[in-house]
């Protein structure tokens, strides 16, 4: 490790997934990037990051390891801290307060990761919100779910990616899908101890994505969620559909996003909001203070003409600059924009990709670009959430139709593009 570093540094806490794009916008800004994982081995369900794009890296093992941790990093006198993704979040709050950079303060980290903390911390702001109840005894969380009123919504506390998430609309569902909470790990490798269960929202849900500095806010997007309920209970989200930031709906969502993030303290970086619009009003599901896992630079370039990555990285480095030019802002909307989770029924070993089946779906007029979820020696799985989702589809156009008509020829593509070995082989 080099001790007087040259040149200003960032830390970011769990650069899982698509936070990687987070060094080079760093890069371009001059500014070099530390990566910290806050867990002594990479967690197995999430995209790992590539090291090599960083200057140094280092590990916490836990609680114990945080004071030495501080003292490892004030020798390249960092200018920001920033979660990757989500099981970042706690550790990014106090390694920013400890360090005496910008930070949103580990007074309301529990707030920001908890879900039911979370809603319970925006309904005391006086925003609308689902009822909701937390337990660990399957019989508490059906008690509840009977005396509240069907449909309810069972899941974890905190995970993401529709990760355990289940509609229930009777006393045995609630109870399957309990106990499956409870017999489950979260996304972040951590057992489920409890379960929490809410009043279902109902009305078409949204996600809103901002980027934030000194509480000037600005949003970088606003999608509406297309999804599809399995017979188990469980969505399955298939497209995220941009919006146009002039709709009514819009404006309101956003109006309503940008007190959830006042509520819950998050006045630096990234948010990414999932909101339910009811007949009663915007409806918060949560909101994670770090990217949005479905952001490709590329995608959002070609339709605001910057993405959120850039502009997080732009409130850390040069805050004063974000503030001036992007401060109070809402993106801009040049194309169609579609996100496409593509889904299959095959299970087996994927033993390789057919490249002209992938080159084809990428030849498409509206594909921008192809991310393959499920590469050779990993197993496909029948698609019941976000997370077993094989195939991640982002298209631009001037009209949805031209999206839709390259969206049904993906589905009918998808499931050739994995040779298997095994049940479905």
């Amino acid at each position: 490790m080099n001790a007087t570093p040259a040149g200003p540094s960032v830390v970011i806490v769990d650069g899982y997934s698509n936070s990687g794009a987070y060094t080079g916008e760093y890069a371009a800004l001059g500014v070099g990037a530390l990566h910290v994982q806050s867990t002594a081995e990479f967690l197995p369900k999430m995209v790992p990051p590539d090291l090599s794009a960083y200057r140094e890296t280092f590990v916490c093992e836990g609680p114990d390891a945080v004071e030495d941790l501080v003292e490892r990093l004030r020798p390249y006198a960092p200018i920001a801290v920033s979660a990757g993704q989500e099981p970042g979040v706690p550790l990014a709050d106090l390694l920013s307060e400890r360090l005496g950079v910008a930070t949103n303060g580990t007074a309301g980290s529990r707030a920001r990761r908890d879900k039911f903390t979370m809603i319970e911390t925006v309904r005391a702001a006086g925003l609308h919100c689902a009822e909701q109840f937390v337990g660990s005894d399957p019989a508490g969380i059906t008690a509840w779910a009977r005396e509240r009123g069907y449909p309810v919504v069972v899941k974890p506390r905190s995970s993401s990616s529709s990760d355990n998430v289940f509609v229930c609309r009777t006393e045995a569902e609630v109870t399957r899908a309990a106990r499956s909470v409870l017999a489950g790990i979260t996304m972040y490798d951590e057992r489920n101890t409890d379960v929490l269960v809410q009043s279902h929202l109902d009305g078409t849900e949204y996600i809103v994505d901002t980027v934030s500095a000194h509480g000037r806010h600005a949003v970088c997007g606003v999608w509406r969620y297309d999804k599809n309920l399995l017979p188990s209970g469980r969505p399955l989200y298939d497209l995220d559909v941009l919006q146009d930031p002039d709709a009514p709906h819009v404006r309101e969502l956003i109006a309503y996003v940008l007190r959830v993030l006042d509520a819950l303290g998050i006045r630096h970086g990234p948010g990414h909001a999932e909101v339910i619009m009811t007949g009663s009003g915007p409806a918060l599901v949560e909101l994670g203070a770090r990217l949005n896992g479905n952001m490709n630079p590329g995608h959002h370039e070609a339709f605001s003409g910057t993405n959120p990555a850039r502009l997080a990285a732009l409130a850390y480095a040069r805050p004063a600059e974000f503030t001036a030019r992007h401060g109070g802002t809402v993106y801009a909307k040049s194309c169609e924009a579609v996100v496409h989770n593509a889904a299959t029924s095959r299970e087996g070993l994927v033993t390789g990709i057919d490249t002209a089946v992938l080159d084809k779906i990428a030849s498409l007029p509206t594909v921008r670009e192809v991310v393959v979820r499920r590469p050779a020696g990993t197993r496909l799985v029948p698609t019941v959430d976000l997370m077993t989702s094989p195939l991640r589809v982002f298209h631009t156009a001037r009209s949805q139709r031209d999206i839709l008509a390259d969206y049904r020829v993906v589905g009918q593509l998808t499931d050739d593009v994995f040779r298997l070995a095994g049940p479905a082989g």
